[in-house]
C-alpha cells in the first residue's frame, strides 16, 4: 500500500563545523558557490542585495529524487542566523528554511538546519524519505565540506 504523506514536511540536521560563526555565513552568502557543494542544487544566482551586500532575494534551480523546481527565495540575515521563505511554485506551496549558529569554541560553531515544506500534491513517504536524507546532507556536510575547502584555501594564500 502506497502511502502519502500529510501536507507539511519537516526536517531537521545539526552539524559542529571547526570555524567561527561569521566564516559559516559568509559561505552561506556567496551564493553562487552553492550547487558545487550542494548536489540538490543546479543553479543559484542572487536577484538583489541589502545595502550591505548579502543577499535578499534569490532564484535557485533544484532537483531532488526526480523532481526539478525553480523557486525564488527571500533571505533574511541575522547575526547568528539565515532564515528563506520561497514563493510558491509548481511544487509547492510553501517553503521555509532556517540556519541557526551556535559559537561552541573559538573555531567551533553548531549549525542546526531546519526547512519545513509544504508541496503542492502528496508524495509518497518513500520519496519524501530519500528527499530528506538528501536535502539535509547537502545543507549541512555539504556545507561543512565548503567552510573547511574555503578556511584551507585561505591559509594557503
Amino acid at each position: 500500500m502506497l502511502t502519502l504523506m500529510p501536507v507539511a514536511v519537516q526536517a531537521s540536521r545539526e552539524v559542529v563545523i571547526d570555524a567561527p560563526p561569521d566564516v559559516i555565513l559568509e559561505a552561506l552568502a556567496d551564493v553562487g558557490s552553492v550547487p558545487a557543494w550542494s548536489s540538490v542544487h543546479r543553479r543559484a544566482e542572487v536577484i538583489d542585495c541589502y545595502p550591505d551586500g548579502r543577499p535578499h532575494h534569490v532564484k535557485v534551480t533544484i532537483r531532488v529524487v526526480g523532481i526539478v523546481d525553480t523557486e525564488v527565495l527571500e533571505y533574511h540575515w541575522g547575526p547568528d542566523w539565515l532564515v528563506w521563505d520561497a514563493d510558491k511554485t509548481v511544487q509547492q506551496h510553501a517553503q521555509h528554511v532556517e540556519y541557526t549558529l551556535r559559537r561552541e569554541a573559538d573555531d567551533k560553531t553548531r549549525v542546526r538546519f531546519e526547512i519545513t515544506l509544504e508541496p503542492s500534491v502528496p508524495i509518497p513517504e518513500f520519496l519524501i524519505n530519500r528527499a530528506r536524507k538528501k536535502v539535509l546532507y547537502a545543507a549541512t556536510e555539504g556545507l561543512r565540506r565548503r567552510v573547511i575547502e574555503a578556511i584551507g584555501a585561505d591559509r594557503s594564500s
